[in-house]
């Protein structure tokens, strides 16, 4: 599984850009076990290809843009500790709960880490993310993906020109973030480690720089002893913001909903869903053009057959069923002549009595016989013991079929 790690300038930064200038960000595609496959500086709107290829794609949002707060409160989870958390923080922020995205973390002996940033900066990436093609998105607080070891405070900083992020981890669940603008790009890393030293007054301190800035820094420390004894210069690289990331616990994207959860990849399936549309198009239009085919030969035989009965039959004027109105009409001849129809009485009772002599019986085993619907129906008396195969093979060469309706009852008719 790929995923690819976005670290974000804030959003004063894009704020500040003049109308049409890409928003250039650092990234990273990372495969199985966080072993990075390409990394560098890109428009976000140039990284509609990783971004579509990644099975997730994780912002690192820049630390001035999410204040992180300790808030006392009670063992809440799910829908009701959402539903607090707005109320919970209201007194510590300056703006409305209402545009803000505020996301809990983890708790720590009835103290609970809360994430607080702005809806509308967090609307306007997922918006564009999801216009680039990722599928699973995720931010996470820069400074809590910073390493943090014993007791000395970590802090990492990004630079554009002047201007610089900084990212300041100061506790297991606690951290801030700053964005400086220095007069001269030259005094950048001497104010960067001003500011650091300010943040974090007492104890040690590891710096992470950019690795091309790591000689600069490492000069400008030696401006200020007192500096150089706290603070570490070290090369920023992205294994340890996906180390950081995959520890991280705040989700920000979480806030906005189900919109900016996992969708399914459809793009390799395009092909295959093409071709069962097309498949399934073809036997639509194959089976709409048989039944148009069947429905002009039924409408060709109806027709036939209404004209075959009028001329054998010109006096009929009424005519619903041809093919059941000439059997009746044939029947209705037969027996004025004196011929006995298929399905009368007289001839279901001589074919019933046939074929209980060839299978070795006479007519005593009948205990009844009903005439209905012509069909007869035969009562056999309980101590019967006639073979059933038999019967109905010697009344099937009749051209008659028998069923049997119950125990010792058959149902005798006309017609296979």
């Amino acid at each position: 599984m790929s995923i690819l790690y976005i670290r974000l300038p804030s959003h004063a930064a894009a704020e500040g850009l003049q109308p049409g200038m890409p928003l250039y960000c650092e990234y990273a595609l990372a495969g199985n076990g966080g072993a990075v496959e390409r990394e560098g500086v890109a428009a976000l709107s140039e990284l509609s290809e990783p971004a579509g290829r990644a099975q997730r794609v994780v912002l690192l949002l820049a630390a001035s843009d999410v204040t992180l707060l300790r808030v006392k409160m009670p063992p809440l989870t799910g829908a009701r500790l959402k539903a607090a958390l707005p109320n919970l923080v209201e007194d510590q922020l300056m703006s409305d709960p209402a545009e803000c995205i505020v996301v809990a973390g983890d708790m720590h002996e009835g103290v609970r880490t809360v994430a607080v940033v702005q809806r509308a900066w967090m609307e306007i990436l997922s918006r564009t993310l999801q216009g680039l093609g990722a599928r699973n998105v995720s931010a996470l607080p820069a400074q809590l993906c910073l390493p943090l070891a014993g007791g000395a405070a970590s802090a990492a900083v990004g630079e554009r020109g002047s201007d610089a992020d900084i990212a300041v981890r100061l506790g297991e669940q606690d951290g801030i973030g700053l964005s400086i603008a220095a007069d001269q790009p030259e005094s950048v890393a001497f104010e960067v480690m001003q500011t650091v030293n300010a943040v974090v007054p007492q104890g040690q301190i590891t710096l992470y720089v950019p690795q091309s800035r790591v000689v600069d820094y490492k000069e400008s420390l030696n401006i200020a002893p007192p500096l150089q004894e706290r603070i570490a210069i070290h090369a920023d690289n992205w294994q340890r913001w996906i180390a950081g990331a995959a520890k991280s616990a705040i989700d920000l994207m979480s806030g906005l909903g189900a919109a900016t959860g996992p969708r399914f990849n459809w793009k390799p399936w395009r092909w295959p869903l093409a071709l069962l549309a097309a498949v399934l198009l073809v036997n639509i239009i194959g089976l709409n053009v048989d039944w148009l085919r069947m429905k002009r030969e039924a409408s060709v035989l109806s027709t036939g057959m209404i004209q075959t009965y009028r001329s054998a039959f010109p006096k009929e004027t009424v005519i619903i069923d041809p093919l059941a109105q000439l059997r009746q009409k044939l029947a209705a001849a037969q027996r004025e002549s004196g011929q006995v129809a298929p399905d009368d009485f007289v001839a279901l009772a001589a074919a019933v009595g046939e074929a209980l002599a060839s299978a070795g019986k006479s007519g005593t085993v009948v205990a009844g016989v009903e005439y209905h619907d012509r069909s007869l129906t035969v009562k056999l008396k309980p101590d019967a013991n006639v073979s059933l195969d038999q019967v109905k093979g010697a009344l099937a060469a009749r051209n008659l079929s028998m069923s049997q309706s119950g125990a010792g009852t058959w149902l005798v008719r006309s017609g296979k």
